[in-house]
């Protein structure tokens, strides 16, 4: 009987790790929103790190996350860095590497704890019409073998949190 369920145990992880062999490695995740707000506010509301301390679930998760900035917010260079004993916030940092000057900015984040990792985030506006704006927010990541198996786990939980952002965003520009 033992033998049997050491052979189930086996096969059940020889095929978790076969699907991880054949699954991608990286992904992308994108959350979208309209904002009744044109588009110059958006941009320029957003493209400030330090505004995600009023819309960002993670930064807000946390109200004892220690900030730290460094540079000129808005332009290449500008880093935000945070650092929370919840698990869920964790310790990292977000650097702005390229702004298109009313479209949009990127940022390379950098977590650190509780898991370290490189990923990408891009951040849009796109006028839909003089007082209203498409804000659109995509995440690429990567997680290696085998942990690439967690993916369609990530990504869901993650979309979740960026549509949360998003509606945070919304709200918060649709009052202003």
């Amino acid at each position: 009987m033992l033998i049997i369920i050491a052979i189930v145990i086996v096969g059940i992880i020889a095929i978790a790790l076969l699907a991880a062999a054949i699954m991608d490695k990286k992904f992308t995740i994108t959350s979208e929103v309209v904002i009744n707000a044109p588009r110059d506010s958006v941009f320029n509301y957003i493209k400030l790190l330090k505004n995600q301390e009023h819309y960002s679930k993670w930064v807000m998760m946390d109200p004892n996350v220690k900030l730290t900035y460094t540079g000129t917010d808005g332009t290449v260079g500008f880093t935000s860095a945070w650092e929370s004993d919840n698990k869920n916030v964790g310790v990292g940092e977000q650097e702005i590497t390229k702004i298109n000057e009313g479209d949009g900015y990127e940022v390379e984040i950098r977590f650190k704890k509780p898991f370290e990792g490189v990923s990408t985030a891009v951040n849009s506006t796109e006028a839909i019409s003089a007082t209203e704006t498409k804000f659109t927010n995509t995440f690429y990541s990567s997680n290696p073998f085998p942990m690439n198996l967690m993916i369609p786990i990530i990504k869901k939980m993650l979309k979740k949190d960026m549509d949360e952002n998003a509606s945070n965003l919304k709200k918060i520009l649709e009052t202003k």
